[in-house]
């Protein structure tokens, strides 16, 4: 039996299934408020809503472990007087519930020093793990070779949303899940050693890019991107069939495949400038 990605309606969070249930997470930037603090925007921690809005998460899924898919701090390099007094009571708290899986994202150096090491929470590699069949890593770097023998890989670091502008230049951003495929012959170039022809080796899996979980993160609009504006190397590469990724709303709305999604009226990218023009030649006539 395949295993099963079910996101959570209405949530920036899934359940991903095999022989064991995980609650995914990404993205959460515990400790954003400090550094937009020092940047002159004051806003009060938002840690115990976040942690919160988890635990509710917890008590319909009855996880068996929780997988937070990278950037679970903030700042970089350093960690904030906020991150060491909010972060451990986070993570513990977490492992009181379930197992607790970190998969690093490139704001989370020195996590591991940031919660006792008697709790049930374990650091991977930075690059991913395989947990219970399905491939984890952030997406700041290239993934381990196990990954792609998954038959599914969930990944996040770029905040996907979709934005959706008026004939008047204002616009509306909605966060968004994509589902996608890896392309094989650009992979080939960077896993030179790897069997493609073994299952084993190369499942060519799904891939699953997650939303943000934290909304003050901002994202990047999959529609009016190209693979240059992406963050990480493997997105950066081309290494993600970007034209014919299937994109859904946090809802469950399917809005269908980003090459399709780009040609319609309300995604396309307007000239603010170009749209006031318009508007006096109308005045005008």
């Amino acid at each position: 039996m395949l295993p099963e990605i079910i996101p959570i309606l209405e949530e920036p969070a899934l359940t991903a299934k095999n022989t064991e249930t995980a609650l995914v997470i990404a993205d959460i930037h515990l400790g954003i408020e400090w550094d937009l603090y020092r940047s002159g925007i004051n806003l009060p921690s938002r840690m115990k809503e976040r942690l919160d809005r988890i635990l509710q998460y917890v008590q319909i899924v009855s996880p068996d472990r929780i997988v937070l898919l990278g950037d679970v701090k903030h700042n970089v390099p350093q960690v904030s007087w906020q991150e060491k007094d909010e972060i451990p009571h986070f993570l513990e708290t977490l492992a009181g519930y379930a197992h607790v899986d970190i998969i690093p994202g490139n704001h989370d150096g020195g996590i591991e020093f940031l919660f006792s090491g008697q709790k049930d929470i374990k650091v991977h590699s930075a690059r991913g793990a395989v947990l219970d069949g399905i491939g984890y890593f952030h997406g700041h770097t290239w993934p381990a070779p196990e990954l792609l023998g998954a038959s599914h890989v969930i990944t996040a670091h770029n905040h996907p949303t979709v934005r959706f502008t008026d004939t008047l230049g204002y616009s509306i951003v909605e966060p968004a899940w994509i589902r996608t495929k890896f392309k094989a012959e650009i992979l080939k170039e960077r896993f030179g050693n790897l069997d493609f022809e073994n299952r084993n080796y190369w499942a060519d899996p799904e891939v699953f890019i997650m939303p943000a979980f934290n909304e003050l993160c901002g994202g990047v609009p999959f529609n009016e991107s190209t693979q240059e504006d992406l963050l990480g190397p493997v997105f950066s590469s081309g290494g993600i069939e970007l034209e014919n990724a299937e994109v859904y709303l946090l809802d469950g709305t399917r809005l269908g495949q980003i090459r399709n999604i780009r040609r319609l009226e309300h995604t396309k990218v307007r000239n603010k400038i170009d749209t006031r023009k318009r508007m006096n030649s109308k005045k005008s006539v």
